[in-house]
């Protein structure tokens, strides 16, 4: 299949490297010179412009860096460029308001088109076991799910357009407040005198466990591989959580829901990203 991908970042050049991996002609587009070498490296085809990438394509595969960029992307590019028929797949997190009015203009233009954001950060998207959220009709998904399937271990239809959105920053939030409060336990362990890994091998297996610390322990030399180790370098920057972060308390004043631990968490990621964006979100247990 003709794929074209725009945005060829931290995940978008892992996630387009492993479609050519699956056999797709990739027909490749970024702003930035070392993007395309390194798509170029990877066997896509690079194009001075997202409208050229997308002039032959069948699917067109997204990975931007806010909601303003997809819209302008979309509007200037995709839809007037794109040969009709097209099934069109944005698989950057953004506002789940723009996620709809994009995939609505979609529509209206006459393409299949969802929302599929990821998890697993840069290290899936190298690696293609990426999960992806999707939202849109029942067509769009089952014509994007093979698509997808080549970048990730895991596609799941979420609903309507923009619930994959919705999925995404609701899983974002709870992952922010289990890693505070993993860090937290931690800290007080050792304050109390507990050793990290003995309090390790007992929380790991007791009501206390989450997948902040059995896989992703923010303490250095404790349970699996992570950023941890690597003086929380890589991973899932800790601005991007909070660009997560804010996305959710967006959504949650919109559809009036509470999330006080949520709130919260964005404070706490706020003032640690002003100076440590870079590192990892696990990091924050530095602030301890």
């Amino acid at each position: 299949m003709k794929i074209a991908f725009i945005g060829l970042g931290n995940m978008g050049g892992g996630m387009a490297a492993n479609l050519v991996k699956a056999g797709h002609d990739v027909r490749a587009f970024d702003l930035s010179a070392d993007a395309l070498a390194a798509a170029k490296e990877a066997e896509c085809k690079t194009f001075t412009s997202a409208s050229e990438a997308c002039a032959d394509a069948e699917a067109v595969v997204s990975m931007l860096p806010n909601g303003a960029i997809v819209k302008a992307v979309y509007e200037s590019d995709v839809l007037p460029s794109t040969p009709a028929g097209a099934v069109l797949l944005d698989c950057s997190t953004i506002d789940v308001a723009t996620a709809r009015d994009v995939i609505a203009a979609a529509q209206g233009a006459g393409y299949d088109m969802v929302d599929a954001p990821v998890s697993g950060g840069i290290a899936a998207a190298n690696g293609g076991t990426l999960t992806f959220m999707v939202g849109g009709s029942g067509d769009a998904f089952a014509r994007a799910e093979p698509v997808l399937n080549a970048m990730g271990k895991a596609v799941i239809h979420a609903g309507d357009a923009g619930n994959g959105q919705a999925a995404k920053i609701c899983n974002n939030m709870l992952l922010a407040v289990q890693m505070i409060g993993t860090a937290e336990a931690f800290s007080m362990a050792d304050k109390l005198g507990l050793d990290a890994q003995t309090f390790y091998d007992i929380s790991s297996v007791s009501s206390g466990q989450c997948w902040s610390m059995t896989s992703y322990c923010p303490v250095p030399g404790v349970g699996p591989q992570s950023p941890s180790d690597n003086d929380y370098q890589g991973g899932f920057a800790s601005a991007l959580m909070l660009k997560d972060l804010r996305l959710a308390m967006e959504a949650a004043e919109a559809s009036g829901a509470k999330t006080p631990l949520g709130k919260h968490s964005q404070e706490i990621y706020e003032a640690f990203a002003q100076d440590n964006g870079a590192l990892d979100f696990s990091g924050i247990i530095k602030t301890l």
